[in-house]
């Protein structure tokens, strides 16, 4: 299990907060730092996200997926 520089709880957000607040979160990640996103379902619309805005400067991996919580360590590069 990684050591998460930063956690957030995606579930704690409204809808139209959760992908600006993750995304803020990871800016402030320094290279090689991971944070960790807590969610009540797969959050695959944000990994596309990231694909789309920043190809090859992220990590993803799933560490729980589902049914209740997804949980992902999110890392910079």
């Amino acid at each position: 299990m990684p050591d998460f520089a930063a956690r957030i709880d995606a579930r704690q957000y409204a809808p139209q907060e959760k992908h600006p607040a993750i995304f803020k979160t990871f800016e402030n990640l320094k290279p090689g730092e991971t944070m960790e996103l807590i969610n009540d379902h797969d959050p695959k619309p944000l990994r596309y996200q990231f694909m789309a805005e920043m190809p090859d400067k992220f990590g993803w991996q799933y560490l729980e997926e589902g049914p209740q919580v997804w949980r992902v360590a999110i890392s910079k590069h």
